[in-house]
């Protein structure tokens, strides 16, 4: 059902309940996870513009990347991992459909009024604009 399933990691604790939920889909569906983890930092957004290098940040997340890969590959699953910078919803929306990924999942973090619609913006736009399924799970 679902072969390839993109997972949004924050860098954050909220991961945790994430990753354990598609570690166990995964395995189940014998499915290949996509990490990404989209940096959205002032170089993030300005790295191709101004042909920048890479802030020690996105040298952290692409570490943060790998130590997840490593961990979920060691539960024998099929990882790969990808560091996107720029807007987060944008480019889930645009990894989502490039990647050709069956699902989308992501942590939520159960704002309510006024903090959803500052903090939840990204969970709104990609489970409103993908045209595949988006699985959210409440971070603890």
């Amino acid at each position: 059902m679902y072969q390839r399933i993109l997972v949004a990691i924050e860098h954050s604790p909220a991961d945790k309940a994430i990753l354990e939920h598609v570690r166990q889909l995964a395995a189940q569906m014998g499915s290949e996870l996509h990490l990404v983890h989209v940096a959205d930092g002032w170089a993030a957004r300005n790295f191709d513009r101004f042909q920048l290098r890479e802030s020690e940040e996105m040298k952290d997340d692409r570490d943060y990347l790998a130590k997840l890969a490593a961990d979920l590959t060691a539960h024998g699953l099929k990882v790969s991992t990808e560091l996107a910078m720029g807007d987060p919803a944008d480019e889930l929306i645009r990894l989502a459909e490039e990647r050709q990924v069956d699902l989308v999942a992501m942590s939520t973090h159960g704002h309510r009024f006024l903090n959803d619609l500052v903090r939840g913006t990204t969970v709104n736009r990609v489970r409103h604009l993908v045209k595949i399924p988006v699985l959210l799970v409440r971070a603890t």
